[in-house]
This record gives structure tokens, C-alpha cells and sequence, in this order.
């Protein structure tokens, strides 16, 4: 039995392949280019767009780990759909869903997908073909905090310069507690439905600069920037129209009170995981 992982050589799935191979699990890692080479895994070629390649790289296994890439919506509704019907073919043990930051686990909130968009298309449709599965929620990853316009005016100017007012609480969580919860679900299929991921309670902008201060060994303050500003820092990175939706996704975030997650739906309820606090995850990331 073999455990398929999308975005082995990606942010999140490539923690997550290293942290079952290190457990002896086999591991298959999803790549679509040939020429992909994964540490302790045996990689297979297979192509979003190809229902075909999914469910023979999907047969047989105990658990897949599915995120959607980035790309246009349609491409991504598309690829949803195709990974369904895959499953539902191949039917593997257990399947689980990280929705990258997408919030779904909030339906009063401006932030909550909408029902046809391609994340939501993907858990319904594993909801309907009655496959095991959990679905994995972030609201924000520390990562962002490595954007070079970020992490290089902590080193410069001693400045964690971040689109968040001071006072706004968030649920941060690294692609580190993703691929530990991940194996924690792998590991207990009696957990299913969404299972959120964060610090709770949240914390503020002021708190994680409190950290990078501790780690660092000297006094990093905290900036809050309006979402233009960082849009336009980071455009030069991701292309005008990314950066464009990113400030925006800031801009609605500027209108609540928080981005906390529930701790009804958290791993530390769930599963007794906790997060890593922001100074141990620099700490792992050698910082």
C-alpha cells in the first residue's frame, strides 16, 4: 500500500513526502513533467487534465494527499472534477484535501469560497462518492512572511512589514503543521470532515514580530503597509494581475474582525496537535 502525494517537489507536499518516507511509508509522488526526482519516493508522471493517469497513480494506495495548483479557475474546476472521478474509480483508502488558505469552513464570512469554485467543487464531490477523506484548512501560511519584500526588511531594517493592522488577530500555520496533519489523518481515518489549522487563539502582527525578535536576537518591530503597497511590492514575483487579487484578498481582510479559525474544528481539538509557535518554526527552517 502507497501513499500518492500531489506537489511532492511543492511547498507543502514535499514536506509531507519526506515525513512518511522518514516513517518507512512508500511513497508515490504525483509530478507532471518527466524528469522529476523526489528523495525516498517513486515519482509518476500524471496530469491534472487526464482522469486516466490520476486513477492509475491513485490504485491501490492508502491515502492521497490532493491540492489544487495554482492556475486560472476553470483550469482548476476542471482539475477538481478530474481528481473526483479519478478516485471515485480508483478508490483509495483515504483521501486528503489541503485547501491552501482557501476558507471553507465559515459560511457567514466574505472570505468563505463559493460553492461552484474549484475547491468546493472538490470536497463536494469526494462528500458525494462517499470516499473517506478530510479536508485540511489553513487560513494563512508563515510562509508569506518569506516574500523577499518581507523577510529582507526584517534582515535590513529590522521592520516586519505586513498588510494587517496591528490589532488583527490570524490563525498562522506553516506547510510544516499542513504535512503533520496529514499523516496524523493518514494515520486516523476515523477523523473526517474539515479539520482547521492554526494558532488558536490567533495572534497579532506586533506578536510575530515579538518572535522573529527572539529568534534573531535583536528587536524586529512590527509596520502595518495597506494592501496596495505590499500588492505592488510583490508584482514583480507573481505578475500584476496575482499581486492585484492579493491586495484585494487584503482589502476584504482590512473589513473583518479576524482570521481565526474554530477550535471546535482545530487539529488541537481534532487530533491534539498543536502548531508550531512562529519562533519554533523559524527555528526549523534554520533562520
Amino acid at each position: 500500500m502507497t501513499y500518492v502525494i500531489h506537489g511532492a517537489t511543492g511547498a507543502q507536499g514535499a514536506h509531507l513526502a519526506a515525513l512518511l518516507a522518514a516513517a518507512n511509508k512508500p511513497v508515490v509522488a504525483i509530478a507532471r513533467n518527466a524528469g522529476a526526482t523526489v528523495d525516498n519516493a517513486r515519482v509518476v508522471v500524471a496530469d491534472y487534465s487526464s482522469i486516466t493517469d490520476l486513477a492509475e497513480a491513485y490504485c491501490g494506495a492508502e491515502g492521497v494527499f490532493v491540492h489544487l495548483p495554482l492556475g486560472a479557475e476553470d483550469d482548476r474546476r476542471t482539475y477538481a472534477h478530474n481528481i473526483v472521478a479519478a478516485v471515485g474509480e480508483a478508490r483509495p483508502q483515504r483521501v486528503v484535501v489541503s485547501t491552501s488558505g482557501a476558507v471553507v469552513d465559515d459560511p457567514g464570512s466574505p472570505l468563505q469560497e463559493q460553492a461552484d469554485s474549484a475547491i468546493s467543487t472538490l470536497i463536494s464531490g469526494l462528500e458525494d462518492i462517499d470516499v473517506s477523506h478530510a479536508v485540511i484548512a489553513p487560513r494563512m501560511f508563515l510562509e508569506n512572511l518569506l516574500l523577499p519584500s518581507v523577510i529582507e526588511a526584517v534582515g535590513t531594517e529590522g521592520a516586519l512589514r505586513y498588510p494587517l493592522t496591528a490589532d488583527f488577530t490570524v490563525s498562522w500555520a506553516s506547510h510544516l503543521d499542513v504535512a503533520d496533519t496529514a499523516a496524523a489523518l493518514f494515520a486516523q481515518p476515523d477523523v473526517t470532515g474539515v479539520v482547521s489549522v492554526g494558532h488558536y487563539p490567533a495572534i497579532t502582527g506586533p506578536d510575530l514580530a515579538e518572535a522573529f525578535s527572539a529568534r534573531l536576537g535583536r528587536d524586529v518591530a512590527y509596520e502595518a503597509i495597506s494592501p496596495a503597497i505590499f500588492g505592488t511590492s510583490i508584482a514583480s514575483l507573481i505578475g500584476a494581475g496575482a499581486a492585484a487579487r492579493v491586495a484585494g484578498l487584503y482589502q476584504t481582510l482590512a473589513t473583518l474582525p479576524d482570521n481565526a479559525i474554530s477550535p471546535e474544528s482545530s487539529a488541537q481539538k481534532l487530533l491534539g496537535l498543536v502548531p508550531r509557535t512562529v519562533e519554533q518554526w523559524l527555528a526549523d527552517i534554520g533562520m
